[in-house]
């Protein structure tokens, strides 16, 4: 299946000069959607995973699904302030501005292997925070693993000894 087929592309969202991959289009869509999640899955077969995590929000429709598939734990990603429990936090810049990414101090055992799951890579600045966040917990990122790769924006840079793996590229 070619999944850019059911990723609607928008111009000039949210400004001008953005051409946004909408992957609302492919979720609507139950057997694009679950073909995604299958190709994912083949796509890190290879890797030896523990559990997967994901930031909020689109990492949670990607992540949680595959983690699933898979038969292992799903953790979530959530911006400041959004987890019950206590919590490790990092700051980062996004494409469009600063936030802040935390998870549960007990969401990740020290040597697990966890792969890091999200609907986009563009310019690395969630992912990189995610893997400062599992690493922080004694985590080891074995991968990180998109729908959709921006290849212009480079973000794969910021995930230095990162295998990443993406089932759709953008070269515009």
């Amino acid at each position: 299946m070619d999944f850019k087929d059911s990723i609607r592309v928008i111009p000039d969202f949210p400004k001008e000069g953005i051409s946004f991959k909408d992957i609302t289009t492919l979720l609507k869509d139950g057997e694009a959607y679950r073909q995604a999640i299958d190709a994912l899955k083949a796509l890190v077969a290879h890797l030896e995973i523990d559990v997967i995590a994901g930031p909020e929000a689109r990492g949670f429709v990607v992540g949680a699904p595959l983690a699933y598939a898979m038969g292992v734990g799903f953790v979530p990603i959530r911006k400041s302030g959004k987890l019950p429990y206590e919590t490790i936090e990092v700051g980062y810049d996004l494409e469009y501005g600063k936030d802040t990414l935390a998870v549960h101090t007990d969401a990740i055992k020290p040597g697990q292997k966890v792969l890091i799951a999200d609907d986009l890579l563009a310019t690395g600045g969630t992912i990189a925070t995610s893997v400062n966040l599992v690493e922080q917990l004694g985590g080891k990122v074995v991968g990180a693993a998109f729908l959709i790769e921006l290849v212009e924006l480079a973000g794969r840079n910021k995930l230095s000894g990162v295998e990443v793996l993406s089932l759709v590229n953008y070269e515009e």
